[in-house]
């Protein structure tokens, strides 16, 4: 590890008495390398240069309170550790089973030089795939309560180039789709943003860790000069902590090219590890479910006639998924409460109560003798105090059924949902405040102790915390599936291209693919802007241990060649790699399954039609596989009337061909590489 230390010369021009240390850590590879001091003015500031290239310039950090002086001047520096570490882990699930964690670390210590005498550690982890960094505060007199008004960590990026965003402190949450703008026209958006510089530097911005702190918006204050900005709430501090805490890693991933950040583990490495223990009650799946029926309008979440919620059509989808393979259902609308305003109120929910025509206890039954596991659903229209008071009851009630899934639901506008103020009274926070953090963390918990996974949407975003805890296994937390049915606009081309590079770099998706007929509601075609090989592709190049086939039973089946790839491809993989791909346009990813030797490819693409050279030497040499590929056929296009026109084929090959595949307009495909014989 490169540590150098220098003495830097108080400042003849300012009345801080300053005698700061500068500390250096590199990379391992020695490519990155980040500088942490105190300036002049004993503010704290760190710089970061790739490959001998500035990527942050001299950016600063502190902190505003509602009730004390600001944590921002008259530093100096009285401790600095380093360390490096070296060492492999396993997942229990994952997109990779064994994760290397290399990195070398710097720890400032900095002390405030007034009555207070505030401290603060800087803890600074460079990887040779980015850095995290986070602030620490030890137990002190000065202050036993912290109460954030706003943390001033800047990003002052040494650079314009491209961006790819979404509006953070609007109404709907991380439902947006993305935008690319100039790094310099950027406003206010959440992470992870992810950036091209000038220079071809790929640069994502994101936080790793978020537990009992409010989530980080970026802002850009002038130029490509960014700030981190809290999300609000309600009580006046964004944050309060007591005692001893940190933050979470603020991270910067950075990389030659998009494969640098597509293959990134830094954000699940800046977490904790595993504290569930064994959680091989867990299993990566796929599921159907009652859900598109009531997203195309056919039937509703709500009581009466028109309810699809029921004993029989419950029992009609978990025959199909026993006749199929899948070995979950997702059944929504099930439980009480669904009647009347539940979006942004939830005061009527009950979480273990049905409807008289749902017999969940007979329903549950039913499916496990057919050897299919019921996925749970809890909708709380985004108020968690009702929630959190039937929490315990509602997974011991699910615990006893055998179900051991559910999908959670927040669905309120942002800072609409609804928490208990601590006077018997109610509150609306945000969806990434600190009381939503506090909440998501609770549930997971409290889902673990009855061998429960959890799936949330309208969640907080994901920050690796599904390395702490496993059965923390999935989140929506963007535009899914579900707007192709009733979006205006609909979800289009490039918008998965964006999410590969963007929300999937922060962790799994619940995007639910898998709609075959390619219509939504009230279709006219053509509807959903994709072929059906696009749809195939999504298992791939968009990774969660759950995937859903998200279209109706009779469509899934009217497609059996479409059908023949979901039963084939797995949901837990053992490796990851991007062959090819350009973020934002298209993108080709190769995923190994943890339980064979097969390759499984999947490459998506915008609006533009392209032929994709796939070099298949990452095989093992020597050994031929069986070569199936679900193609665009010649007369598919996305964007066109002919969507479902698509070529199936095997034939063997080895590790020294190349495929070249075709991808239509808003198109993609499929591959799947068993090995000879197996």
């Amino acid at each position: 590890m490169n540590i150098v230390r220098s003495l830097i010369a108080a400042s003849t021009l300012v009345a801080w008495p300053t005698a700061a240390l500068a500390g250096t850590v590199s990379s391992p590879d020695g490519r990155i390398v980040a500088t942490l001091e105190a300036d002049g003015e004993g503010i704290p500031v760190y710089e970061v240069s790739f490959n001998g290239e500035p990527v942050i310039a001299r950016s600063t950090i502190g902190f505003n309170f509602t009730d004390a002086d600001p944590m921002r001047r008259g530093f100096e520096v009285i401790a600095e550790t380093t360390d490096s570490v070296d060492a492999t882990w396993e997942q229990p699930w994952g997109e990779r089973r064994f994760v290397r964690d290399n990195h070398n670390e710097l720890a400032v210590t900095f002390r405030q030089q007034d009555e207070a005498a505030r401290e603060m550690t800087v803890r600074m982890r460079v990887f040779d795939d980015g850095l995290g960094f986070r602030m620490e505060f030890p137990e002190q007199a000065s202050m036993p309560v912290a109460n954030i008004a706003e943390e001033l960590t800047e990003f002052r990026i040494a650079g314009d180039g491209e961006a790819w965003s979404i509006q953070a402190g609007d109404w709907n949450r991380y439902e947006y789709l993305y935008e690319r703008t100039p790094i310099s026209a950027l406003s206010t958006v959440h992470t992870p943003v992810t950036m091209v510089l000038e220079n071809g530097t790929h640069v994502s911005f994101h936080e790793a860790a978020l537990v009992d702190y409010s989530g980080m918006w970026l802002r850009r204050m002038e130029g490509t000069n960014f700030r981190a900005q809290l999300a609000p709430s309600p009580r006046g501090p964004k944050v309060v902590r007591e005692g001893a805490f940190h933050t979470p890693w603020r991270t910067i991933q950075i990389a030659d090219g998009p494969a640098g950040l597509f293959e990134s583990a830094m954000i699940l490495n800046l977490n904790e590890p595993n504290a569930l223990g064994d959680v091989s009650w867990f299993k990566p799946h796929k599921y159907i479910g009652i859900w598109w029926e009531m997203h195309l309008d056919e039937s509703s979440w709500n009581s009466g006639d028109r309810h699809g919620a029921t004993t029989a059509n419950a029992m009609r989808y978990i025959d199909f998924a026993a006749e199929h393979g899948f070995r979950g259902v997702l059944i929504e609308g099930w439980n009480v409460g669904w009647d009347g305003t539940w979006f942004g109120n939830g005061r009527d929910f009950s979480f273990t109560q049905s409807y008289p025509d749902f017999d969940i206890e007979a329903v549950a039954a039913y499916a496990a003798e057919r050897g299919v596991r019921i996925i749970g659903h809890h909708e709380t229209g985004g108020n968690i105090g009702v929630y959190e008071r039937q929490l315990e009851e509602a997974m011991a009630f699910y615990e006893s059924l055998g179900i051991d899934a559910v999908k959670t639901g927040y669905v309120a506008d942002a800072g609409g949902v609804i928490a208990p103020d601590g006077e018997g009274g109610e509150v609306f926070v945000w969806h990434d405040g600190q009381e939503a953090v506090q909440h998501h963390l609770r549930v997971v918990r409290i889902a673990a102790d009855h061998h429960i996974a959890v799936n949330p949407h309208e969640p907080v975003k994901d920050t690796g915390l599904r390395r702490t805890y496993p059965n923390w296994v999935s989140r929506e937390g963007a535009r899914g599936a579900e707007y192709d049915a009733w979006g205006v606009p609909k979800n289009g081309p490039d918008h998965v291209p964006e999410m590969i590079f963007t929300r999937l770099l922060s962790g799994p998706m619940d995007y639910t693919p898998g709609v075959f007929s390619l219509r939504g509601r009230g279709a006219e075609a053509p509807d959903i802007p994709s072929t059906l090989a696009r749809q195939l592709a999504f298992y791939v190049a968009i990774y969660s241990p759950i995937q859903m086939v998200a279209d109706l039973p009779e469509n899934i089946a009217a497609y059996p060649e479409a059908l023949d790839w979901v039963q084939r491809v797995p949901a837990d993989w053992s490796e990851s790699r991007l062959l090819d791909g350009a973020v934002g346009e298209y993108a080709v990813i190769a995923r190994r399954d943890r339980n064979s030797q097969g390759w499984y490819i999947g490459g998506v693409t915008d609006a533009e039609a392209r032929d994709a050279t796939v070099a298949l030497d990452f095989l093992d040499p020597g050994t031929a596989y069986v070569a199936t590929i679900w193609e665009d056929g010649e007369t598919a296009d996305g964007l066109g009337e002919d969507r479902h026109a698509l070529d199936v084929r095997s034939y063997t090959v080895t590790s020294t061909d190349t495929l070249t595949l075709h991808m239509a307009r808003a198109g993609g495909f499929a591959i799947e590489l068993a090995p000879a014989g197996e």
